[in-house]
């Protein structure tokens, strides 16, 4: 493993997976407020590392890899705490995290054919993404905040996600068909844009 600075911030990410599960724990206000500010801050540690990484080309195979697990697994965790705390529909959280599991196995598969940009990221994904992040947000708050209630938004916002969600999955597969058919490669009209 590389010892830089994307790499340092990705493991605190992942390091603050078990405080966001403790503070999720602590009654009221400060609960929602406290986890709702730690779930940001490593929000901005993906923006952050991201950023580092491309502008001093500090890129490695192991942030390539770590990154986007701690991503998924600090979203799961958001999800399945506020599922468990009736603040998130568990429709919602499944729909999120069966998708994810389900792409993460197909691009695994079509990395080993060779065919992984038949199913690249774009801007789908970048949507899904930061409708996802303020969903939880919101939902992590679960009070009104300057008058608006940010739980029923939260809802709204992750409703909205997990439809993307669905689509970008439906892209995804009609890209593999082919290749899951035995068929060749899928064709680049067929790409999706999701992530």
């Amino acid at each position: 493993m590389t010892w830089n600075v994307p790499n340092i911030l990705t493991l605190i990410r992942i390091a603050a997976i078990p405080l966001l599960m403790g503070v999720f724990l602590i009654p009221g206000w400060t609960g929602y407020v406290t986890s709702a500010v730690v779930f940001v801050l490593a929000a901005i540690t993906d923006w952050v590392d991201g950023f580092w990484a491309r502008r001093y080309e500090q890129t490695s195979a192991f942030g390539a890899f770590l990154d986007p697990v701690a991503d998924k697994l600090m979203v799961a965790t958001a999800l399945v705490l506020l599922t468990a705390d009736d603040r998130a529909p568990a429709i919602l959280t499944v729909i999120i995290i069966g998708r994810e599991i389900t792409i993460s196995a197909l691009r695994e598969w079509m990395a080993e054919l060779g065919k992984r940009a038949a199913v690249a990221v774009s801007w789908m994904g970048k949507v899904k993404t930061a409708l996802q992040m303020a969903a939880i947000v919101l939902l992590l708050l679960h009070t009104r905040v300057f008058g608006i209630d940010a739980h029923f938004w939260g809802v709204v916002l992750l409703t909205a996600a997990a439809i993307l969600t669905l689509w970008s999955m439906i892209l995804y597969l009609r890209a593999a068909l082919p290749m899951l058919l035995g068929a060749g490669p899928a064709e680049d009209s067929a790409k999706p844009g999701a992530s």
